[in-house]
């Protein structure tokens, strides 16, 4: 049996299952301190399946703690960056870009050093070990533990990264060290920044983890503990302790995957309907379109794994802003009207109209319209049926027109309808071929972190003229496959599930960059799933 959590900003959801039976799950209102509502969780769905804790196998976790924290600026460490890229890479010093309150909270404690590499794997400078040495003896005397190294196409060789946190570790042992090349790709800025955000969360994430652990041995639980990745794969909680960026984006991704499995469609637009947000992605071949363009944290611009999600300000707290003058009109301007994007959140259960509160939401309409039935349905105003079909027509608007944009080809779309306010999304959508509700839709996030398998990226460029094709690949299967086994996957369940190959004509000789990704069951616990198929992409 497997538990599976999914933190949001308004709920936290958990589900307990059995093979692909969902036993017993719940949706509580996401805590303060947010580990004692996963305890809560967690607790409500043993009790109600009557299931013992000693019979769990394993936790899986999907947090917005990292999220929060960036959007927040909230319990950031402050980062030394070691970038091995001079004299060349001198032009935009680390931190260009980013937004001053959040440059400012983590520091400018930067150190431009000799070294990096061309994309043909030439140096740049040779790499300077006394230099290193100084950069990490300053940064211990400033008391400054966390540090990303980032070097010139790193992903094309690591090497140098390497040396230097070997040296930053022997100088200073307690620092936690980040190399980007554990974590992006070839664009140096973007890697760059996502390697200092990692560093800046790394004391977050040990205390994350540590209190999921606890909240765990206080239960009685003594399965493994797993985090939800971007990528809707998993990582160990010490690997998500180490690279806490890489769990950014889990709440999306969790519930594609749910919705995938629950629905046992693979290709689909999935919308997610939250307290706050309504989240749109596209399923292709069972997992998340992944964003093909630069990624915004925070204001901040990345290229690690990042689902392509859309999110627009409508969710079941959403604020709607309307003249009481109108409530019973037969109509209105179209100006009077206004939703979102700003929302109740998890007070939902206080301010709602429906709850006795005084602010009128998206959940309120909703019932109001006989979309769904929660709450005290007398606290609500008397609403004209005209001033009712205004409201609604605009929240299908707002959806639809997501839709159009998550679309990359003609036709309509199946549309997969999620989350506690997929009521929100009416039968018929325009551009929808059709919406489907799979059962147990409300907490699909939190079976998408409890079927969710482990998996592993391997991302190189390939010369074809010294390495044939034929070899390069079979390489980085067998290195992913290595990858996705040590990280807890069961050997005959790890199957390929991407490649992707961009030919470099700007390289000399036939060069491409490769792309392998990988997925398998956690050992001891298959969820029977059906094989997604291979998806390769020749550009």
């Amino acid at each position: 049996m497997r538990i599976g959590v999914d933190v949001g900003g308004t709920n936290t959801d958990a589900v307990l299952m059995d093979g692909r039976a969902i036993l017993a799950w719940t949706k509580q209102p996401t805590s303060a301190d947010v580990s004692s509502g996963v305890a809560g969780a967690i607790r409500t769905v043993l009790g109600d399946a009557g299931v013992s804790p000693d019979r769990i196998g394993a936790v899986m976790i999907g947090t917005t703690h990292f999220t929060n924290a960036l959007v927040q600026r909230d319990r950031l460490d402050r980062v030394g960056v070691l970038r091995l890229a001079s004299p060349s890479g001198e032009a935009l010093p680390p931190l260009t870009g980013w937004p001053d309150d959040l440059a400012r909270r983590i520091g400018g404690h930067v150190f431009l050093l000799p070294g990096g590499y061309e994309v043909d794997g030439r140096e740049i400078a040779p790499f300077d070990a006394d230099k290193v040495r100084a950069a990490a003896v300053e940064l211990k005397a400033r008391g400054i533990g966390s540090i990303a190294i980032t070097s010139a196409f790193a992903p094309v060789n690591a090497s140098m990264e390497t040396r230097a946190a070997a040296i930053v570790r022997e100088v200073y042992p307690d620092a936690a060290v980040t190399l980007s090349g554990a974590i992006g790709r070839i664009g140096f800025i973007e890697r760059e920044n996502a390697a200092i955000l990692n560093a800046a969360l790394t004391g977050l994430a040990a205390t994350v983890v540590a209190s999921f652990q606890r909240a765990l041995a206080d239960l009685g639980i003594a399965a493994p503990l797993y985090i939800s990745q971007n990528d809707g794969t998993l990582i160990s909680a010490e690997q998500a302790a180490a690279f806490p960026v890489l769990a950014i984006g889990s709440g999306p991704t969790n519930s594609m995957r749910g919705a995938a499995f629950l629905t046992g469609i693979e290709d689909a637009i999935v919308m997610d309907v939250g307290g706050t947000t309504t989240d749109i992605g596209v399923l292709a071949g069972g997992f998340p379109r992944e964003s093909s363009i630069a990624v915004d944290i925070g204001g901040v611009r990345t290229n690690f794994r990042m689902p392509d999600i859309l999110a627009i300000g409508l969710g079941g707290g959403t604020r709607v802003r309307l003249d009481p003058a109108f409530y019973a009109a037969d109509g209105f301007a179209p100006e009077a009207l206004k939703v979102g994007p700003d929302s109740v959140g998890y007070r939902i259960a206080h301010d709602a109209l429906l709850f006795g509160g005084n602010t009128l939401t998206a959940s309120d309409v909703a019932v109001a319209a006989g979309r769904a039935a929660f709450g005290a349905r007398t606290n609500l105003p008397d609403f004209s049926a005209a001033t009712l079909g205004a409201i609604w027509a605009r929240f299908q608007a707002m959806l639809e027109e997501a839709v159009d944009r998550m679309k990359t080809a003609r036709g309509d779309a199946t549309v997969l309808a999620v989350g506690g306010g997929n009521f929100l999304i009416g039968d018929a959508l325009k551009g929808a071929a059709r919406v489907i509700r799979p059962p147990h839709a409300a907490v699909a996030n939190a079976v998408g972190a409890a079927i969710a398998q482990v998996g592993a990226q391997v991302e190189q460029i390939v010369a074809y003229d010294k390495e044939p094709r034929a070899t390069a690949l079979a390489r980085m299967r067998d290195e992913v496959t290595a990858r996705v086994i040590a990280a807890g996957g069961a050997a005959d369940s790890v199957r390929i599930v991407e490649v992707d190959e961009v030919f470099l004509s700007y390289l000399p000789g036939k060069a491409a960059q490769l792309r392998v990704r990988a997925v398998g069951d956690l050992a001891g616990l298959p969820v029977e799933e059906t094989a997604a198929p291979l998806v390769h992409h020749a550009h």
